[in-house]
């Protein structure tokens, strides 16, 4: 095999190193985990690759992006994944945990945009809210009438904004490890908290407490984690029509039947809105691969290079039918560069 080749002709290679990398030749097909939000359009390449090459089809396991992450940073060899998905940027933090492990040769692919939805049933009214809105009702903390900080007493919706309904806050969202939570709280929730003037000074002065209240989301029952599953989501606002759901564009766009998205700050989350910037939460999104599996592991070259191709995601590709927002033309040709040749970049 051409990788133990590699292997014997290097009498400087690490025992451990090789060890590794020769355990993931016995593993005939990728292994992918990540973000349940780029989940759907991995599935659908995986399964486009599946049928059109002489590879397998790729395992794929929703697991939350840090989780993913995580998992995808333990090391090299068969029992760990060769891609990891997510719905935000790779963290310093884990860049140093792959290569404390061993993953030194990461490639960095960002596939388009998604926006965050705000939604809630059909059957219910269409919410216009600001990003103050959203923080108010679901964060931790907030301030007084005298600027103090205290434990967030909203109980509905006419609580935060008199001209909202009086019904109760109830609002269900992804756990810590999805980036769709991360991305959330950076976008919506420290958007809504640099309005109060107060808490956007604290930046400056104490930057940990600063984080600490922006981000910080209540406990009290308002906000209900729902787990990585964005469909559950979807099933319990349409049982539910006083409940909110935090989730992806597209699980948005596939379930227009029976949810709807919030106007944020006057703006519905539609494809153009994403894609051109005016639609206040939305975010990029990638997928990492581990270099040193390339030539180890069957078929994973060709599938990043199918699901990098202008047919899956270009302005026309099979992914945009999904709900992926695309890249522009000149990012596009960046994205490819690194993936055709699985050029480290990080």
């Amino acid at each position: 095999m051409k990788f133990k080749a590699l292997i014997a002709a290097s009498a400087l290679c690490v025992t451990t190193f090789a060890a590794t990398n020769a355990a993931a030749a016995s593993r005939d097909y990728i292994s992918i985990v990540g973000s349940s939000t780029v989940y759907p359009f991995a599935t659908v390449v995986a399964e486009r690759f599946g049928r059109t090459s002489e590879f397998s089809v790729p395992k794929i396991e929703s697991t939350g992006s840090g989780g993913g992450l995580k998992l995808f940073c333990a090391g090299v060899g068969e029992n760990t994944p060769d891609i990891t998905n997510a719905s935000r940027k790779i963290k310093s933090s884990e860049v140093e945990l792959c290569a404390k492990n061993g993953v030194k040769d990461i490639v960095e692919i960002k596939i388009g945009y998604d926006g965050i939805a705000f939604a809630n049933s059909k059957q219910s009214e269409q919410f216009d809210i600001t990003l103050k809105d959203l923080f108010t009702a679901l964060a931790k903390v907030v301030p007084d009438a005298n600027g103090n900080l205290i434990e967030n007493p909203n109980k509905t919706w006419k609580d935060v904004n008199a001209s909202l309904p009086a019904t109760k806050i109830e609002v269900l969202g992804p756990p810590p490890t999805s980036g769709t939570r991360d991305a959330f709280v950076e976008l919506a929730m420290e958007g809504g908290c640099k309005q109060y003037p107060a808490l956007k000074a604290m930046k400056k002065v104490d930057k940990k407490k600063y984080k600490a209240v922006c981000h910080g989301i209540r406990e009290d029952g308002a906000f209900i984690e729902a787990g990585e599953n964005d469909n559950l989501i979807v099933q319990k606002l349409d049982a539910n029509p006083n409940a909110f759901g935090i989730f992806g564009y597209s699980f948005l766009e596939q379930n227009s039947d029976k949810v709807q998205g919030s106007k944020i700050s006057g703006v519905v989350p539609t494809f153009d809105a994403i894609g051109d910037g005016s639609y206040p939460v939305s975010r990029s999104l990638y997928f990492y691969v581990k270099k040193a599996h390339q030539d180890v592991v069957p078929g994973l070259q060709e599938y990043v290079s199918s699901f990098t191709s202008e047919d899956a995601i270009g302005d026309e590709g099979y992914l945009t039918d999904r709900g992926l927002i695309p890249l522009s033309a000149r990012d596009w040709k960046l994205v490819r560069n690194s993936a055709v040749d699985l050029k480290p970049n990080l």
